[in-house]
């Protein structure tokens, strides 16, 4: 019996063009002023520290900016960046510069299940305050009291089987009643490895590859599976 989901984002929840190319393009343009501007205050100092402290470099904000910016072309996530990155779209968020993009089939199906009593979870790469202002800031209003809890890479990478018992030891929840929903192929195999639930959640295509994963085009097909 599943008695929480956890979700990814990114292609999953939001369509991957929202990410791709409205919030990162906007944190990469504002990334430079905006860490000028901040870099004494908390936890923007604690961040760049963090910074150098990766890619082993003198605290000089100019290089940090530099490596943020690499990091940000490469799309490495790192977890310093991704946090920083939350700070500058909660100015957009907070500007209505843009709106967080959930696909109505998920907000819906997210609400009928939080109302059927299932504890709703997110997994991200995203920071959780990038979560949250994404979540908190839809066309559907404020999605945000659907989920107990949220998770992104300081529990550990996506595609470690570790970070998925680590989710299932936080929230209290066996595997076996876990579902996970992710449209990438190496995160549901390691979520499979240590005995969640999966489905695939692809909305194009769905891959001919994922034999040992449920499969469904959108969150309205995934109720079939409870």
């Amino acid at each position: 019996m599943i008695k929480a989901i956890i979700t990814d984002i990114e292609g999953t929840t939001s369509s991957l063009s929202f990410v791709k190319d409205v919030l990162f393009p906007y944190a990469y343009a504002q990334l430079p002023e905006f860490v000028r501007q901040h870099q004494h205050t908390a936890p923007v100092a604690e961040l760049l520290h963090a910074v150098a402290l990766e890619a082993k470099l003198p605290f000089a904000v100019d290089s940090l900016i530099k490596q943020l910016l690499t990091w940000s072309e490469e799309d490495q996530k790192v977890t310093a960046l991704k946090a920083l990155q939350g700070l500058i779209w909660e100015i957009g968020y907070q500007r209505g510069d843009f709106t967080g993009h959930i696909y109505q089939d998920a907000a819906e199906q997210l609400r009928a299940w939080h109302a059927q009593g299932l504890k709703l979870y997110v997994y991200s790469s995203g920071s959780v305050h990038a979560q949250k202002l994404l979540f908190a800031h839809t066309a559907y209003g404020d999605l945000t009291p659907l989920f107990t809890d949220y998770f992104d890479t300081q529990i550990g990478p996506k595609q470690a089987p570790e970070s998925y018992q680590k989710i299932t030891d936080s929230i209290g929840i066996p595997a076996e009643h876990c579902m996970f929903l992710s449209d990438i192929k190496e995160e549901l195999d390691a979520a499979k490895q240590i005995g969640f639930n999966t489905i695939c959640l692809c909305r194009d295509q769905l891959p001919k590859t994922l034999t040992n994963h449920q499969r469904a085009k959108n969150f309205a097909e995934c109720q079939l599976t409870f």
